[in-house]
């Protein structure tokens, strides 16, 4: 989990090759209208993203082996992912805004724009610690940040 440019596919590919996962990337999950919003340069809402949610829940519980990327900015949007699959584990990958800008604009064909970083940090609610998850910081490269997400899941 985290804003657009945090690694989250990138990281997640990684985990799911680590632990023999099926992956999916959050985005392939979205409607087409979340996309063409996002492409406009328009925040989703709640009211956008609740449904979308639901899904990946419902997708994460589906299998027992399946690594999503996936957003879920706010406890509430991972409690909505809860809801469907009551023993998710978020991996939040902490990246500096500097850091986020650059690999936003250095993505080409990206439907979210990095007009949109800010209202995306804005959104962000850390993991708390009464969520199951970790938080892994910028400092990790692809292969620490899956060893340590995979490490701490089957904690």
């Amino acid at each position: 989990m985290g804003p657009s440019g945090s690694g989250k596919s990138t990281v997640g590919l990684a985990l799911a090759e680590r632990i023999g996962a099926l992956f999916v990337d959050g985005d392939d999950l979205h409607p087409e209208a979340n996309v063409a919003k996002m492409a406009a340069g328009v925040p989703l809402d709640d009211v956008d993203r609740m449904p979308w949610l639901q899904l990946v829940g419902a997708t994460l519980q589906e299998s027992p082996n399946i690594v999503i990327a996936c957003s879920a900015l706010k406890r509430r949007y991972r409690d909505a992912i809860r809801a469907e699959a009551p023993d998710a584990f978020f991996g939040e990958l902490s990246i500096a805004r500097r850091t986020l800008a650059e690999r936003m604009l250095s993505r080409g064909e990206h439907f979210m724009p990095a007009s949109l970083l800010d209202s995306q940090l804005q959104t962000l609610e850390p993991l708390r610690e009464d969520e199951r998850g970790i938080r892994i910081d910028e400092s990790a490269d692809v292969a620490t940040a899956a060893a340590r997400i995979a490490e701490a899941a089957a904690a």
